[in-house]
């Protein structure tokens, strides 16, 4: 079939039709090239799939028609001028074997056309909803395989500014990933500019201060980092990220997707919201991905993921946990314990009380694992094993005793001079004596501790 490129007609004609059959339009663009089909269509016009007629082999093309639909004098303009830059990229980007190369740029019928390279092969937002989220291996492989891109295109100081799954494309004839549309790239002549410019991309995938207008080079690898995240989760950005807490929580997503700390420590580093803590350069972010990738055995991961599946889970229930620790967000963190501890069993915070038979039946993995964290990021000073060790010097048994357990509220500085202490009153600090946390929140709204302090299994 032969495609109409008249905006308004767009209709398919037979293969042997010189013009339109229904507007009349000549099909032959510039004498060369055959539209064939509609590939895609966005704000900046309409992409079509073609064939360069000028070469014996006549090969397939792709032919992108400027038909802006902004509106407004400066807008139009400001459009007309990302057009013709993205030929300007293409045409010194398209040189790398994984970007699309730009083969004409001109102007007819008073409309503006560029002429790429076709890449044969599905995006990675196609791949991900035929075949599924993306495992370790995978992601591993896409960032061996697009951080080279990167370096090239940072390296002719080009900001590309709208990486996602969409502009992706793993090319049919060697699996290799090509990284396309460059209609939203930015040429930064000096990398230390702070001048505001036109605000683009897409939202889900955009570094905080790109949406400022004010991108850098590392905020395409924020967009990177996003784009991982996605695959892994197959979960929106907006959902992956709290913003009332101000924390990625995309762990909390993966469901059973597990993946080995160092990724995803490298994850982490690359959609950190503040730029100073993201990686800085793509060199930067290949020297610890190439020191992980040489460690990196799927084999043994999945092994290990086999013996110690269980352990996975619990650790990706407590991802906030460590990251609060971490921090040093001892108040937050104490929260979150009982919060956790209170969905390990199946209750609700807000209404339900644990009882003497909750704290008997509950996970001794669980209880591990709190307790590890916390004794981990206090230096040994806070945790439940700590709590025990003191209260059962002071003589405390499974047997509440009130007496004990005044004494070992004192001990550990819930008390202070006789007196309960408030909640809002405690130091949350390392100041604190050993023992203070966890639990003060959990302690006050139960009450149940000699139970849990009798426990034996942590």
């Amino acid at each position: 079939m032969r495609q109409c490129l008249n905006p308004e007609c767009l209709h398919s004609n037979p293969e042997d039709c010189l013009f339109c059959q229904k507007c009349g339009h000549k099909l032959l663009l510039v004498e060369r090239y055959w539209a064939t089909k509609i590939l895609g269509q966005g704000g900046f016009g309409r992409t079509f799939l073609a064939i360069d007629d000028f070469k014996p082999s006549k090969p397939t093309c792709v032919i992108k028609q400027f038909l802006p639909q902004t509106q407004g004098a400066a807008n139009l303009a400001k459009a007309y001028e990302l057009f013709a830059q993205e030929a300007g990229r293409l045409e010194e980007l398209g040189k790398h074997p994984q970007i699309p190369e730009l083969f004409a740029y001109f102007s007819t019928n008073n409309k503006q056309y560029l002429v790429q390279e076709f890449i044969e092969g599905e995006t990675l937002q196609q791949e991900l909803e035929r075949s599924g989220v993306f495992n370790e291996n995978k992601i591993r492989e896409l960032l061996k395989d697009l951080l080279t891109v990167l370096k090239f295109v940072h390296h002719h100081h080009v900001i590309h500014r709208d990486i996602k799954p969409d502009n992706i494309i793993r090319r049919s004839r060697d699996r290799h990933l090509v990284l396309v549309d460059f209609g939203a790239s930015k040429y930064i002549q000096d990398r230390r500019s702070t001048a505001i410019g036109t605000i683009i991309g897409s939202a889900e995938y955009c570094a905080p201060e790109q949406a400022m207008g004010k991108p850098i080079f590392a905020s395409d690898l924020y967009s990177l980092g996003v784009t991982c995240l996605y695959l892994l989760t197959h979960s929106s950005s907006f959902d992956l990220y709290d913003i009332i807490e101000s924390e990625w929580i995309w762990r909390e997503f993966l469901n059973g997707n597990l993946i080995s700390q160092e990724l995803g420590n490298i994850l982490d580093r690359l959609v950190e919201p503040k730029p100073k803590y993201r990686y800085q350069s793509v060199d930067e972010v290949l020297k610890e991905f190439q020191s992980y990738s040489a460690r990196f055995k799927p084999s043994q991961l999945r092994s290990s993921l086999r013996k110690d599946a269980t352990h996975s889970a619990i650790s990706l229930r407590y991802y906030r946990l460590d990251r609060l620790l971490s921090e040093s967000r001892w108040k937050e963190a104490d929260y979150e314990s009982a919060v956790q501890m209170f969905d390990v069993i199946g209750k609700d915070w807000k209404s339900d009380w644990l009882s003497t038979q909750d704290l008997d039946e509950f996970p001794a993995e669980d209880l591990r694992t709190i307790d590890e964290l916390w004794l981990k990021y206090s230096q040994g000073k806070f945790g439940f094993s700590i709590q025990k060790k003191i209260y059962q010097s002071l003589g405390g048994t499974r047997k509440h005793d009130r007496k004990i357990w005044r004494s070992f509220c004192d001990e550990i500085g819930w008390r202070m001079n006789g007196s309960w202490l408030s909640y809002s009153q405690l130091p949350f600090s390392l100041k604190a004596p050993p023992g203070n946390l966890p639990g003060v929140w959990l302690g006050f709204k139960v009450g149940y501790w000699s139970a849990l302090l009798s426990r034996t299994d942590f």
